[in-house]
């Protein structure tokens, strides 16, 4: 039985590297175990982990479920200086999709389901709580 995830995101300068994710995820970390890395929980169960070292090529992305993915890429596009990326959406796919990075070229993006009911059950799902 699977019950809980971490995914590790490396950057050659962890204090930078922690700011920059601090901005993206609007908090500071849950955890900092020791010198050189930083743990967010992203949702119950499920820890981003962002380390200081050799950022992994051709990786990811991790992408990050939104409320609005438009207000988040202009949050993101400001805040953190990323260059403008697309949002795309497929009729086949419940969600609308968008792929950055970060400046240690780790891949990332953002994802909003199109529909409000999912949207709302999803969150309930993972929070108990509805938007």
């Amino acid at each position: 039985m699977i019950y809980e995830m971490t995914i590790q995101i490396r950057v050659t300068d962890i204090s930078e590297g922690q700011k920059w994710y601090e901005t993206l995820l609007q908090r500071k970390p849950d955890f900092i175990p020791h010198e050189g890395f930083a743990e967010w929980e992203l949702i119950p169960g499920c820890w981003l982990q962002v380390a200081e070292g050799i950022p992994a090529k051709d990786s990811g992305p991790l992408r990050l479920g939104v409320l609005d993915i438009v207000s988040e890429r202009e949050r993101i596009k400001g805040e953190l200086k990323v260059p403008h990326f697309d949002i795309f959406s497929r009729e086949e796919v419940p969600v609308k999709w968008a792929t950055f990075t970060d400046p240690w070229g780790n891949r990332l993006g953002l994802f909003e389901y199109i529909n409000e009911i999912e949207k709302n059950e999803q969150i309930q799902n993972i929070s108990g709580e509805l938007d």
